[in-house]
């Protein structure tokens, strides 16, 4: 990323191309994506430039960048004239976002059910699949309340059936529209049943994967999803009414 700088040289203005660092925007975009997901910085917080730029002790310009690059990906939202702000849950997004999970997470299980039916799975996917499944699982019954926690487990089993899938297009879809998800997950696992229900139907969908039985796995990761998706909706919709 270049900006220019005017400066004198022998009486005479030139113009001097200065470097800002990639990665500096990288870490304040990834800084503000994790205090989002995390819900540090609540639905419909106000951001502006100087103030980031003081939380981090650095300079505006990377600060401007990263504010961008989060809006470009629906996570910050116009606010005001020239302010920024936390884009805010709707409970309509979040249900739209996880019909096109479902329609995706049933397509991953039943590739994943087809390779390991023809005999084409990689061992290696096999056990990283039963490895997040046996790590998510362990935690639940630890009763694990560290909700980043359970969510890195939960994200952890469904990348793991993607690339079981053996399908590298579903996991470049997917990713752009994780921090959405995971931020929205925050609402159902602060449940003390959930992850209980959470593992439970992993666990079926797995089963039905490793038994090479396609239809019903991908039915299975269908339901899973949708369930997900109008517990979580209507789980904001329960603290939206609460609040007013």
């Amino acid at each position: 990323m270049l900006t220019s700088v005017a400066v004198c040289k022998g009486g005479r203005m030139s113009v001097t191309k200065i470097q800002i660092a990639p990665v500096m925007i990288e870490q304040v975009e990834e800084r503000l994506l994790d205090a989002i997901v995390d819900g540090t910085l609540a639905p419909g917080a106000r951001l502006t430039q100087d103030g980031v730029a003081t939380l981090f002790g650095i300079s505006r310009q990377p600060v401007s960048h990263a504010l961008q690059a989060l809006k470009r990906r629906g996570l910050v939202v116009e606010h005001g004239k020239r302010g920024l702000a936390v884009a805010p849950l709707d409970a309509q997004r979040i249900r739209d976002l996880y019909q096109v999970r479902a329609a995706l997470d049933g397509i991953t299980a039943e590739l994943a059910a087809a390779h390991v039916r023809a005999g084409t799975a990689h061992r290696r996917d096999l056990e990283a699949a039963r490895d997040a499944l046996t790590r998510g699982s362990a935690a639940e019954a630890r009763r694990q309340r560290d909700v980043r926690v359970l969510i890195d487990h939960d994200v952890g089993f469904h990348l793991a059936l993607q690339v079981l899938s053996g399908n590298a297009a579903i996991g470049e879809v997917m990713a752009a529209h994780w921090p959405h998800f995971r931020r929205s997950m925050r609402l159902v696992f602060d449940d003390a049943d959930e992850p209980a229900r959470v593992w439970n139907e992993h666990a079926a969908i797995l089963d039905a994967v490793l038994a090479g039985d396609a239809a019903t796995a991908a039915d299975l990761a269908r339901a899973h999803a949708l369930r997900a998706g109008e517990r979580t909706a209507a789980r904001w919709e329960a603290q939206i009414q609460r609040a007013s």
